[in-house]
């Protein structure tokens, strides 16, 4: 297991506000890199993928530099419309329903607050997602 210094700390502190500000969300370690889950479920996974260790990730993200990435879920036909756009989104060769982006100093945050928002929705009890919807402003 890596620790979270392994991914950029500039990173960790853009996705940390985003990832604890929901319902019973919370941070760990993970196998490599850093998680965040709502009860025993990841929705959001940020790494960085060394090619010659990490070689699913960096096939999928087209690429033989390390680089960082998140994982998170979304619905398949969301999935299929962020890869059409291509760059910065890419699909791991698992889950149907799992979606990686690289992150790097172009990322769009308010992008990814809502795609993490989402996908923590799409694994959280019910009662916590009425709670982020009562809590999302529109």
């Amino acid at each position: 297991m890596t620790r979270p210094g392994d991914v950029p700390p500039d990173f960790l502190d853009r996705l940390r506000p985003i990832c604890l500000g929901l319902p019973e969300a919370y941070e760990e370690p993970a196998w490599v890199g850093v998680r965040w889950r709502i009860r025993k479920r990841t929705f959001a996974h940020l790494l960085t993928v060394d090619p010659d260790h990490q070689m699913a990730y960096a096939r999928a993200a087209g690429t033989d530099e390390p680089i960082c990435v998140l994982t998170f879920r979304s619905p398949v036909d969301e999935i299929h419309a962020l890869l059409a756009h291509g760059d910065p989104f890419f699909k791991p060769d698992w889950g149907a329903d799992v979606l990686g982006m690289v992150v790097d100093d172009e990322t769009d945050w308010d992008e990814v607050s809502e795609l993490l928002t989402e996908s923590y929705c799409r694994l959280a009890p019910r009662k916590l997602v009425v709670r982020v919807a009562a809590s999302t402003p529109g």
